[in-house]
């Protein structure tokens, strides 16, 4: 037979996993949910699931929409500088962003972050992130999970996802049946690469003999690592008020596959798009990621958001109406069935 070793036998921490440290996570990351509360929602955690009340939130017969995703290879850049404080906006970004396209205004968010050890100062960091991003998008931190699981993971190394709920009168949802060649194309700008193409993006380092605390040659005052971790906008607050006044016929997020791919997602079979980039002034991080990875520009609008974060469809006539002091009319839609970009 053999014998356990120490005096008290093995406990969960001989394994790998600090009860004591998760127990304190959730003590410290308590204040930090509850300063997202909004209507519906107390943003408690401790409960096996979270609460939100539809009707207090103002909804009479309301259809639900859901959205998960991650922040993908722009993890990476977080771990190895060793800044996480900004990777949690990210998170929220890419689920918010996607519910707003569909006409739902988000209501609440959950996380679910997975380590090989729980390091207390960098999860509490990571989901002061999440809660900024919920409160840039009105939406209630109502839980998460946060698994430690030693032996999964390089050291240092942790994973992100998020999961986000929003909710539509019935009836309202986008896109609507009425898009028309000769609508409007209204471009929101993106606020640098967001959260798609990194994988790219880190290949050109490598080649170009880089590194994160290398000096971001388009912009200046800033290292590599700190250029690229800027956060995905969150177009939420800017956009619900449109929504509401019934002036969007549909809403493009341009995430993986930029205008291309992301465009004819939200058009009717047989209608398509002409995009004339010249409307808009390219950031500067796109022209260098080109010429630096000697990228095609067809690949690179397939890979990149290229300065156009979200893409509106509206009618000629409400384009004019809309109180957006930063989009930029970049085309408009086609009865040619695919998308044109010049």
């Amino acid at each position: 037979m053999g014998t356990t070793p120490g005096k008290n036998g093995l406990t969960y921490a001989d394994a790998g996993v600090d009860i004591d440290a998760g127990n304190e996570l959730v003590r410290r990351i308590g204040p930090i949910a509850k300063s997202t509360a909004r209507s519906g929602s107390d943003a408690g955690l401790g409960g096996f699931g979270g609460l939100f009340d539809l009707k207090a939130a103002g909804f009479e017969d309301p259809v639900l929409v859901a959205a998960n995703d991650g922040t993908g290879t722009k993890l990476k850049i977080a771990i190895e500088t060793n800044d996480v404080s900004t990777i949690g906006i990210d998170l929220v970004a890419m689920c918010v962003n996607d519910l707003i396209v569909q006409g739902a205004e988000p209501l609440f968010f959950l996380d679910y972050f997975s380590t090989g050890h729980l390091e207390i100062e960098q999860a509490t960091k990571i989901i002061e992130g999440i809660a900024e991003g919920c409160r840039q998008a009105d939406c209630a931190l109502i839980g998460g999970e946060t698994a430690e699981m030693p032996g999964l993971y390089a050291k240092g190394d942790f994973d992100l996802a998020g999961f986000s709920v929003g909710a539509a009168e019935r009836g309202t949802l986008l896109p609507t049946n009425n898009i028309a060649a000769g609508d409007a194309l209204i471009g929101l700008p993106s606020s640098g690469v967001h959260s798609n193409g990194f994988s790219l993006v880190r290949k050109i380092l490598e080649i170009n003999g880089l590194d994160w605390s290398s000096p971001a040659p388009f912009e200046d005052g800033k290292t590599l690592g700190e250029a690229f971790l800027t956060p995905t906008k969150i177009y939420v607050k800017e956009l619900l008020p449109l929504l509401q006044s019934g002036l969007v016929k549909a809403l493009a997020h341009i995430t993986g596959g930029g205008l291309p791919e992301n465009l004819p997602r939200v058009l009717p079979e047989g209608l398509g798009a002409k995009i004339d980039t010249s409307t808009w002034d390219r950031p500067p991080v796109f022209s260098w990621l080109q010429k630096s990875g000697g990228i095609e520009e067809a690949e690179l609008l397939r890979t990149f958001n290229c300065g156009i974060g979200m893409v509106l469809v509206v009618s000629p006539e409400e384009a004019t109406r809309l109180d957006l002091p930063d989009a930029v009319w970049i085309g408009e839609i086609t009865d040619s069935g695919t998308v044109e970009i010049a």
